[in-house]
């Protein structure tokens, strides 16, 4: 079976939708979908990305399930650098978050103080129970760090959702703490991930990611990729975001 994970385009937050480049970069995304030979589609329920789907929709003549559990992930947190005020717990200085080695273990950066004053378990628990339970419905369920093959199959099923998100998703697939994607990984807007399972011996499967936050979709009409999910390239980038 084949997943891919797609982040919804150029975002207008305000009204939770996308600007006009990200109108354009999902136009651009639904050429690539269309070849796609989907089986399914799975979608947040925030506007932006359900925004996203649509000209990929129309091209393949489905429509999209829409699962809460892939909205944004947001379960705010007290950064050490602002502790007065919530954030979200994927956005921390380099300085502090990379001197806690709890944060670069797969099961043990949720028992961090920071992350266990608030609900960060509760969601994170949601999203990958929610998700496991999607993956055995498509005939792969989670077996300490496999996954049993209940049904073979090569099916593709796509998730539009958020950069966050996605991050949690894949911490679940590969087995590495979110906080290391979050910081080290950054998807574009309309970006495309894909993993593929490989079943070496009848009944096991592993899920192995063959691409990570594809823009050649972009590329291919000359469109610059959004800005959003990064910070500044150089101190000295004063249009660049630096927090």
């Amino acid at each position: 079976m084949k997943i891919i994970i797609i982040r919804h385009g150029d975002p207008d937050y305000i009204n939770d939708s996308l600007t006009e480049k990200g109108w354009r970069e999902a136009a651009y995304l639904s050429d690539l979908v269309a070849k796609m030979d989907v089986t399914k589609v799975y979608v947040s329920p925030l506007g932006r990305a359900k925004d996203t789907t649509k000209d990929s929709l129309k091209k393949i003549n489905q429509t999209a399930t829409v699962c809460e559990w892939l909205r944004e992930f947001e379960a705010p947190i007290h950064r050490p650098d602002a502790p007065d005020k919530m954030s979200i717990p994927w956005d921390w200085l380099p300085q502090d978050w990379t001197k806690e080695e709890l944060f670069y273990d797969h099961e043990k950066w949720l028992k961090h103080p920071v992350m266990t004053e608030t609900d960060v378990k509760k969601q994170y628990d949601w999203v990958i129970q929610s998700f496991d339970r999607l993956l055995a419905e498509h005939g792969y369920e989670r077996a300490d760090h496999y996954y049993r093959v209940k049904t073979s199959n090569r099916d593709t099923i796509v998730f539009f959702c958020h950069f966050g998100l996605e991050c949690v998703l894949l911490s679940r697939l590969l087995d590495i703490s979110p906080m290391v994607l979050w910081h080290h990984f950054c998807a574009a807007p309309t970006s495309v991930t894909t993993l593929v399972t490989e079943e070496r011996r009848e009944g096991i499967a592993l899920f192995r990611m063959s691409s990570f936050g594809d823009i050649s979709h972009l590329n291919a009409h000359d469109e610059k990729p959004s800005f959003q999910a990064r910070f500044c390239e150089t101190f000295d980038s004063a249009d660049e975001r630096h927090d």
